[in-house]
């Protein structure tokens, strides 16, 4: 494949996870009951954002957490073609419409940051990472798109 029907590729797979992430969320979404008393939104997510930062904190229920199916593993170090390098689960790599690449860290139960990574390749299904999180950090390998779409409010 060329680069740019690489690039058209990763562009229209970003787009159509998008899609899926509105789907799935708004399958999780509950009408809250209309109260004068009522203060706090009680949706399946609420975005927050990280101080200091453009970033954004996404926060689930334990509900919309299982619907979503979300799972997570540990960014590790490996020995990778004869060099122990710092890795993550290529199903934890998520492109945004930049091509800028991302993982979901999972700093505590059903809260959900986003982290910039480099990749410096892929090996089979790791990606060998040059730049991101400490190995150990949990980031999320399904359910990342959805987030993703929640954190940028797609489909309200």
């Amino acid at each position: 494949m060329r680069y740019s029907q690489t690039w058209h590729y990763k562009r229209w797979k970003a787009a159509v996870l998008l899609i899926i992430a509105c789907l799935l969320l708004s399958a999780c979404a509950q009408t809250p009951a209309s109260t004068a008393s009522q203060k706090e939104d009680t949706g399946p997510a609420r975005v927050e954002p990280v101080a200091g930062t453009d970033l954004s904190r996404v926060i689930l229920t334990a509900e919309a957490t299982k619907r979503l199916g979300i799972e997570t593993a540990p960014v590790r170090d490996a020995q990778v073609r004869g060099k122990l390098r710092k890795v993550a689960p290529y199903a934890a790599v998520i492109y945004d419409l930049h091509g800028e690449t991302w993982v979901y860290t999972n700093p505590e139960p059903l809260t959900y940051v986003r982290e910039s990574i480099s990749v410096d390749y892929i090996d089979g299904d790791l990606a060998v990472l040059s730049k991101g999180p400490p190995s150990g950090t949990v980031v999320v390998t399904i359910g990342a798109p959805e987030l993703y779409g929640t954190e940028y409010g797609v489909g309200e």
